[in-house]
């Protein structure tokens, strides 16, 4: 390693965080059985809607509605397309596969003009009727149903769950081929620092900001909606703090490569988070913000793997030194004053 970072062993000394990703995080292969998670829907009666915002992603809606056709009238009772003004076939895709859609300036005109995906997704909220409401992008080249029904599968089986989150790996795909790792440069770069400062129980979500998320329509409707690219951030925050960690889960879904996007838009995606998290700092679980920021050393990083979810704690320091103007005049005034006469060599 260089520099001041060291790996300490996996699995972090914060108790309430072990015991929850002890509990509450799965992997998909656990839901696999959709008879069984059928059953448990109807057990219990409930009725679940799917939400796909959508914008110009004529080239992925498609395959996505059609690997959705056989969880559709099963396990999704609803399936609604909310659209951003979409200048391709993407409308026109999603009226064709059979399935609701609607303009998101259409729905409570009374806001104005949807102002983003956090607007849209809000907006279609008032449009699902399913106990459950789970949301997805669509703008995913490797779509597999499959992740939708183990989103799906701690609020079917769990009556205690009332928010599930997706988690995965995120490839990168550059001139030079597709590395395994370095997609999600947002979440990495911006949410997960910003979670370890100010919320660390969510530090525990290895994909904090993924589009792949469900919750009881109860719980949804009564936490806030962030217009923007923070809407996920802020979910997860509103969440924790209105029903716990303890009735929140993730699940590895496996791998996820959703289209890049430009660094500049990148750069403002991480300022919607950043203010987001803002917003959420005037409550007293955050802690005085300059005393946290400079004596917070430890750096909780959860990721997905092949052997499972795992937990990673990194120690390292800010310190402020001073001035090399305040430290050259400290040596001048500690210096002892030259003798008389004495001539300097």
């Amino acid at each position: 390693m260089h520099g001041d970072i060291s790996i300490v062993a996996p699995l972090p000394t914060l108790p309430l965080l072990q015991e929850w990703l002890a509990r509450r995080s799965y992997v998909s292969g656990q839901f696999a059985d959709r008879t069984r998670l059928l059953a448990a829907k109807r057990r219990r009666g409930l009725t679940v809607s799917l939400i796909l915002p959508t914008l110009n992603v004529a080239d992925t809606i498609g395959p996505i509605l059609s690997e959705l056709d056989g969880l559709y009238g099963t396990l999704l009772d609803q399936l609604i397309v909310v659209d951003g003004q979409s200048t391709d076939t993407t409308v026109s895709i999603a009226e064709a596969a059979g399935v609701e859609v609607y303009q998101q300036d259409e729905l409570r005109p009374e806001f104005g003009p949807a102002r983003g995906k956090g607007d849209a997704m809000w907006r279609a909220l008032g449009r699902a009727d399913g106990d459950i409401v789970a949301f997805a992008d669509a703008d995913t080249r490797d779509f597999d149903a499959g992740a939708i029904t183990a989103t799906l599968g701690p609020l079917l089986v769990d009556p205690e769950i009332q928010f599930s989150k997706a988690a995965y790996r995120r490839p990168f795909a550059t001139s030079n081929g597709v590395t395994p790792e370095g997609g999600g440069r947002v979440t990495e770069l911006t949410a997960k620092p910003l979670f370890n400062l100010f919320f660390p129980l969510l530090t525990g979500f290895a994909q904090p900001l993924a589009g792949e998320f469900a919750g009881t329509r109860d719980l949804l409707r009564s936490v806030p909606f962030f217009t923007g690219y923070g809407v996920e951030t802020g979910l997860l925050i509103d969440t924790l703090r209105r029903v716990g960690l303890s009735a929140m889960a993730q699940v590895d879904v496996g791998t996820r490569q959703n289209r890049h996007q430009p660094l500049a838009d990148l750069s403002r995606m991480s300022y919607a988070v950043l203010r987001t998290v803002m917003t959420r700092l005037d409550d007293p679980e955050s802690g005085r913000l300059a005393e946290r920021v400079l004596s917070e050393s430890l750096y909780t990083h959860a990721a997905t793997t092949g052997d499972g979810f795992r937990l990673m704690e990194y120690h390292e320091a800010l310190i402020e030194r001073p001035p090399w103007t305040r430290l050259l005049d400290l040596t001048a005034a500690d210096r002892p004053a030259p003798l008389l006469g004495s001539v300097a060599e």
